[in-house]
């Protein structure tokens, strides 16, 4: 089979609908080659196979440590048990043996142990006794995404899952009249933190389009672009393109949140650039739904995904004078925690492939390719499996952030999204056979 087009037809994820407007990249695009294509699905089934382990035989899914074993001490842990929940029905609609049964452990145990039966909602992790757990929006949005990739993948327990969740986000995190979600609460919802976090909100955005494609509800898809207007259009924007992560209930911004933890790896201090490629990524998955349904899509949604990836580009890649991208830096530009995050340049690699799917611009051709060979060429841990999770600025494996290989979803995702159209959403579109 030949290295490109096949009589001149564009491949699968190169495609354009009638309501699409993206143009096609140039012929000689990775996003075009089938070798590059290849070598995607070849990562990612390289990356299933690692993560399988992962699998607790109490309950859920758990951290791996480096060698790809669970430790002695490994507790079921709800974020990681969504998102390997995720992952594994993406792969089992694809056709992966085994990965279905992995699905269903992933939703009885979200159905079960890890679910608050008492009060409602989702633990963090599985209670230990005596222990007292908060609820938060970051988890809840992990768990409705994995309910509807499950159940788009028919498991047939996912559907009670995913009208429970949809409940708890309704009633418990969406404020309608912030126009986005609120961040905690006590485990008897009756106390709200003082705080609202872009990092959840981000990734609600995530579950609120799978939400609204794989259901066909369109309002998730306009409380999504509800949500990406007011952190990114209204805080972003006027910050040059760098993303806000912390607010107070009033949702003023917080810049000076968590200055003494720098290296908090949920809510760390000062400017996230990873977060600014995810979001100018979900920015376009969202312009594209809202295409694809016959809605207006606001002209400043590409406008400003240009910006943050630019901006984050600017800012964060090889400003130490080593290959990469840092974790964050201050609002006077400069670096804070030097160390390099494997989900930072899968989320860098899968937006410049999304806009260059959406412009057909060869500067996104530069960086796509840049991003994939500093994975290869650093982060992928051909000896003992998976990619490493953190660097440090000499680019050495280094656990300052992250320890172990606790995550597939970033990684798994970017083998994926370049080769899919920009809508719908993962789940719905490998269902559809996009994939």
């Amino acid at each position: 089979m030949p290295d490109s087009h096949c009589d001149g037809v564009p491949l699968p994820g190169t495609q354009r609908s009638a309501t699409s407007p993206d143009p096609l990249p140039r012929r000689d695009s990775w996003l075009n080659r089938l070798s590059h294509w290849a070598w995607l699905e070849t990562e990612g089934r390289r990356l299933l196979a690692f993560y399988r382990a992962s699998r607790h035989p109490q309950c859920g899914f758990a951290a791996l440590d480096d060698d790809g074993r669970l430790p002695e001490d490994a507790h079921p842990d709800t974020m990681i048990t969504a998102r390997m929940t995720h992952c594994f029905a993406l792969a089992a609609m694809r056709g992966e043996p085994g990965a279905a049964p992995l699905v269903a452990h992933g939703v009885a145990a979200l159905r079960g142990p890890l679910r608050d039966a008492e009060h409602g909602g989702w633990y963090g992790e599985l209670p230990r006794e005596g222990e007292e757990q908060t609820k938060q929006a970051y988890i809840h949005a992990f768990v409705a995404l994995a309910a509807a990739s499950a159940w788009q993948a028919g498991d047939p327990a996912a559907g009670p899952l995913l009208d429970e969740i949809v409940e708890v986000i309704e009633t418990r995190f969406w404020a309608e009249d912030e126009g986005r979600l609120r961040e905690g609460f006590s485990r008897d919802w009756r106390d709200s933190e003082a705080y609202r976090g872009g990092n959840s909100n981000m990734h609600a955005t995530e579950a609120f389009l799978q939400l609204a494609d794989v259901l066909d509800a369109p309002k998730w898809r306009q409380r999504a672009l509800s949500i990406v207007d007011k952190i990114i259009h209204v805080h972003a924007r006027p910050n040059g393109y760098r993303v806000v992560e912390h607010f107070d209930s009033d949702w003023q911004e917080w810049r000076d949140y968590n200055q003494d933890t720098p290296k908090d790896p949920f809510r760390p201090y000062g400017a996230t650039p990873g977060h600014a490629f995810e979001w100018a990524r979900l920015m376009l998955h969202l312009e594209g739904g809202l295409l694809r349904q016959g809605e207006s899509a606001p002209g400043w949604l590409l406008e400003d995904a240009r910006g943050l990836f630019r901006r984050a580009t600017e800012l964060a890649w090889q400003v130490d004078g080593e290959p990469g991208l840092i974790y964050t830096h201050d609002w006077h530009d400069r670096p804070v925690v030097h160390e390099r995050m494997h989900w930072t340049l899968a989320e860098a690699a899968s937006t410049a492939a999304a806009l260059l799917k959406r412009t057909g611009d060869a500067e996104y051709e530069t960086w796509y390719r840049r991003f994939w060979d500093y994975i290869d060429g650093y982060l992928i841990d051909r000896e003992r499996g998976s990619w490493w999770q953190e660097l440090d600025r000499h680019n050495r494996p280094s656990n300052e952030v992250w320890s172990g290989k606790p995550d597939l979803y970033h990684a798994y995702q970017a083998t994926l999204l370049p080769r899919l159209p920009l809508s719908p959403t993962l789940a719905r579109a490998i269902a559809d056979g996009a994939l």
